[in-house]
């Protein structure tokens, strides 16, 4: 059952990774692209939302930083400390 549960969120923290670094670069419309990144929003807003509800985006001049993914990539990396 570790095992499982081990896949499944290195499977997240790839997903989550890919969202992150698709957010740097802006939609250029529709295409393989943008149908990867709905994908990806699908699968990393469920447990992202929350986090962010709790904890708004910090203001750096006229820009947000996000920190919903950092924490959620922290606490997994933890319970994949733990799982091994």
């Amino acid at each position: 059952m570790a095992q499982l549960i081990y896949v499944v969120v290195q499977l997240f923290l790839l997903c989550l990774l890919g969202r992150i670094v698709l957010s740097w670069f802006p939609p250029s419309g529709p295409g393989p692209l943008e149908s990867i990144r709905q994908v990806l929003f699908r699968i990393t807003e469920p447990v992202l939302g929350p986090i962010r509800r709790l904890l708004p985006p910090v203001r750096m001049g006229g820009m947000g930083l996000d920190l919903s993914p950092m924490i959620v990539f922290l606490v997994l990396q933890i319970l994949i400390s733990a799982l091994r």
